[in-house]
């Protein structure tokens, strides 16, 4: 499956998953992407200041019981303390990114918030494990991370 397959196939998921499903794939996708061992503690202390930091930890460890309001707030203090212009760690940049859809999604209820956590799931995999391009499952990480969105979506 080639890359724009698998987006498509991921949006094609998302659109027809119910309601309950998008919540539970949701919830384990963000607390999968913010887990503490993808953090290198080096690159956030590099790229962040000492508040934002603290922000970024309390997001993480609260992101499946916070508000949206709450995990706003704490959004707000990150984005106010990158130290670096524009050229972000990876890994950081994927939790920051998935801290961001989840509370967008919560706010909003919109399912393009979760097609886009799902995409940054990809893309810690295939950092990880640099996927084929010609074919994007052939990794069996990958192929595993797609099989997880599936069952997590399927109706």
């Amino acid at each position: 499956m080639r890359y724009d397959e698998l987006e498509a196939a991921v949006l094609q998921l998302v659109a027809e998953a119910g309601d309950d499903n998008l919540r539970v794939f949701g919830a384990e996708t963000v607390a999968r992407l913010v887990r503490d061992e993808l953090l290198l503690d080096v690159a956030a202390e590099d790229e962040l200041d000492e508040d934002a930091l603290a922000a970024l930890t309390i997001a993480r460890e609260n992101v499946l019981t916070a508000s949206p309001t709450e995990l706003r707030v704490q959004l707000a203090r990150i984005d106010n303390g990158i130290l670096t212009d524009g050229d972000m760690d990876p890994e950081l940049l994927i939790i920051v990114s998935a801290l961001e859809h989840w509370t967008a999604y919560l706010e909003t209820g919109q399912r393009d918030e979760l097609y886009e956590l799902a995409i940054r799931s990809i893309e810690q995999v295939d950092f990880q494990v640099p996927a084929d391009l010609s074919d994007f499952l052939a990794t069996p990480e990958m192929a595993a991370e797609y099989e997880r969105i599936e069952r997590l979506l399927a109706t």
